[in-house]
């Protein structure tokens, strides 16, 4: 029996992309070679990588207004120092959220001054803070968009002078916004892109080259720019998976029409946690994510239960953060309205048991 996967990442991906993907592997469009044994120079590859960045700037609404788009490598915790390598020259702001934003400052501290605007630190990261000031002077400003951990998202982004940076590993593409408000936008693809092995950059380009200190080129984004993303030998399966998964959405109907979805699933699943006794969300209801559902059961003796309940059908990767307990319900694009059926189904029958 195929399960129903919550996981938080690596998550669900689309069964079709899937199919293609693992076909892909065995022989690469009737080349009579594997995808991951071919050269990544080689003409098969190369239009790939190109068809896989223009996809992504296409669907995010940025053809043509001076951004770049890379497959890199090292995962948003790569990007966490890259961010600031490139644009870091004496302060930075950066929003406090979480477990990732709390990585992120520590790296940019190598760097230079970073200044916390904002954090909600003090309930747990419950809730995204509102209402902050932004100083004046800023390199750029720092936002996590979406919190996987404890299960909040920003749903307004701040008005600021500087440069706007944004780590967009768990909600890039889910959901439409003004993606040129952003200077730069990362996301690992693990959550909505593919399999974990490659990290998405969004650069515009304008805001590159502005810092005295030498880069390493490896960790240099105009020399990725510059070789069209192909620097070093790319992560092939990751970035073909990617590009399977941005044509499937483009074939949905783009971010719009995956919005739909997944609001309808997040209405459905919060619902059930606002108005069954059993569970309470750990989320402040105005910062709930879309994209990760974090809530608790009121008794803790219950646990074994709906855990058994839930193994029963066939239901995975529920289990909560260590930094929250108790569960949380990833649903990415690729997870489907019936899956968040069926969990609110056991909900409901642990409700009747209870």
């Amino acid at each position: 029996m195929k399960k129903h996967n919550f996981s938080a990442g690596p998550c669900i991906l689309p069964k079709e992309v899937m199919l293609k993907a693992s076909e892909a592997v065995m022989d690469l469009d009737g080349s009579g070679l594997s995808l991951i044994e071919i050269s990544h120079r080689s003409k098969d590859f190369v239009a790939i990588m190109e068809q896989a960045r223009a996809l992504a700037l296409e669907l995010l609404g940025l053809e043509g207004q001076g951004y770049q788009a890379l497959f890199l490598q090292g995962g948003a915790s790569m990007e966490f120092l890259m961010v600031a390598y490139n644009l870091l020259e004496k302060k930075a702001g950066y929003l406090n959220t979480g477990t990732w934003s709390n990585k992120a400052i520590k790296e940019a501290k190598l760097f230079g001054e970073i200044l916390e605007v904002g954090s909600s630190k003090d309930e747990n990261f419950n809730y995204i803070p509102k209402g902050y000031a932004i100083p004046k002077g800023l390199d750029y400003l720092h936002l996590t968009s979406n919190n996987t951990i404890f299960g909040t998202q920003v749903k307004k982004f701040p008005k600021s002078d500087a440069p706007l940076v944004c780590d967009m590993s768990s909600d890039i593409f889910s959901r439409v916004l003004d993606f040129s408000q952003f200077d730069l936008i990362y996301a690992g693809a693990q959550k909505n892109m593919g399999p974990a092995g490659t990290t998405l950059v969004v650069v515009k380009e304008d805001i590159l080259g502005k810092v005295s200190r030498k880069i390493p080129s490896m960790l240099d984004y105009q020399v990725h720019i510059g070789k069209d993303s192909m620097f070093n030998t790319p992560p092939v399966f990751a970035v073909y998976t990617s590009m399977l998964t941005l044509e499937w959405l483009k074939n949905m109907g783009g971010i719009s029409a995956i919005e739909e979805e997944n609001e309808k699933k997040a209405r459905l699943l919060y619902s059930e946690i606002d108005l069954n006794p059993v569970f309470e969300g750990f989320a402040n209801k105005d910062d709930r994510s879309t994209m990760n559902a974090t809530f608790n059961l009121t008794e803790e003796g219950l646990k074994e239960t709906f855990d058994t309940m839930l193994q029963e059908a066939g239901i995975n990767g529920l289990n909560g953060h260590r930094s929250v307990g108790g569960y949380r319900a990833s649903m990415y694009n690729a997870l489907s309205l019936k899956s968040v059926g069926v969990l609110v189904d056991v909900m409901s029958e642990m409700e009747r048991k209870g």
